[in-house]
């Protein structure tokens, strides 16, 4: 009987969310055996650590682990401090403001424990689902960035040093618009309603609605022509011309 080639493994960063579920699905229809990594970091909610979970276990993958982390010794952030998180605030034009829902860093700490993991498991692939076009400005979001950690990946493992197995970092949402990644999870039967995008949700779990990410997730929703299965606290104002066409 021929031997069966084992699935790559990758090391996946599942936060629950629009994009990372999108990824999650992209990673699944490459072949690849995911391992999924989420981190309860002292953000102000749980729900999201509620929608990965659903979405581990929709998607069958080989692992879930949940790392716990405290970010608000630090605080600096709206998602992680008692700071307010901003509504309504106009996304389409160029903005040179970093929003205070940046949380400091938290993209290379996350990738720093994917990294780890991922030396474990003798995995050469981590995916992340940062996006440079329909997002928040957040620095650790842009190509030259993740090109900048992939290289020094590369120099801080065995692995990448020895040139047996070097790291790979995925990102195959980065040039893609919101509409896009909804329109091709779409495509890979993502059901939308499993996760959740909201920096401030209620007590109960439902989007307020006016917070960017929801306002990202509404305009996504809108330009792909594919109803919005959020929850929201209340109905959300109707998406303007000016939010709906780009």
């Amino acid at each position: 009987m021929p031997s069966q080639t084992r699935p790559p493994r990758a090391v996946l960063l599942l936060s629950g969310g629009l994009d990372s579920t999108t990824l999650l699905a992209v990673a699944k229809r490459d072949g690849f055996a995911v391992h999924a990594l989420s981190f309860r970091y002292g953000q102000r909610h749980g729900a999201e650590i509620a929608a990965a979970e659903r979405v581990a276990r929709q998607f069958g993958v080989a692992q879930h682990v949940i790392a716990d982390i405290d970010l608000r010794v630090f605080g600096g952030s709206a998602l992680t401090s008692d700071i307010a998180v901003p509504k309504d605030r106009p996304l389409d034009g160029p903005s040179a403001e970093i929003p205070v829902t940046y949380v400091p860093a938290r993209n290379t700490i996350f990738l720093s424990y994917a990294l780890a993991w991922a030396e474990v498991l003798e995995a050469g692939d981590i995916f992340i689902g940062v996006n440079a076009l329909d997002y928040s400005g957040y620095p650790d979001c842009r190509p030259e960035y993740i090109a900048a950690f992939e290289r020094m990946a590369n120099l801080a493992t065995r692995a990448g040093v020895e040139g047996t197995r070097p790291i790979s970092l995925r990102t195959p949402l980065i040039h893609l618009t919101k509409r896009a990644i909804i329109a091709l999870g779409a495509s890979l039967g993502v059901d939308y309603g499993m996760t959740t995008s909201c920096y401030d949700p209620s007590p109960g779990g439902a989007a307020c609605g006016h917070c960017d990410a929801c306002q990202l997730r509404r305009r996504g929703f809108a330009e792909a022509g594919i109803p919005d299965p959020t929850r929201y606290a209340a109905s959300p104002d109707r998406v303007t011309a000016s939010q709906g066409e780009r």
